[in-house]
């Protein structure tokens, strides 16, 4: 890896960091609730446009070094599993159970399911 290769993935990780900092702010304000609506969003629609970058990055549509600046830079820093798992604790030690069991274990299926859509959508084998 390049300096500027490295240079990018860094830039591209702030930029996504960012991004899902001013989307979850747009999304609290809309969502009045104490469950993490906004966590849910960003990382299911991180896992799908994950997957996407992926299988177009395979097909060699995307060149290795933009899949990594996109996958690894941009959402890596868009998406976040500490938070979830912050918020997930959060709901347990507020005897929020189920909304506990829905955020761990519902955004970890949703999000798995949400990748390999987006990782299906960009496979050149779609439409043949």
């Amino acid at each position: 890896m390049t300096p500027l290769e490295f240079l990018a993935i860094a830039l591209a990780g702030g930029v996504g960091a960012v991004c899902r900092f001013v989307l979850d702010g747009a999304i609290r304000s809309v969502f009045k609730t104490s469950y993490p609506v906004g966590t849910t969003v960003i990382n299911v629609t991180g896992s799908f446009l994950l997957g996407l970058v992926t299988a177009i990055a395979l097909s060699a549509v995307l060149d290795s070094n933009w899949a990594l600046i996109i996958g690894t830079g941009f959402l890596g820093g868009y998406t976040t599993f500490s938070t979830a798992s912050f918020e997930t604790v959060r709901l347990v030690q507020s005897r929020r159970y189920a909304a506990a069991l829905s955020n761990g274990l519902g955004m970890l299926v949703v999000s798995i399911a949400a990748a390999a859509l987006g990782y299906w959508i960009g496979s050149p084998s779609i439409g043949s």
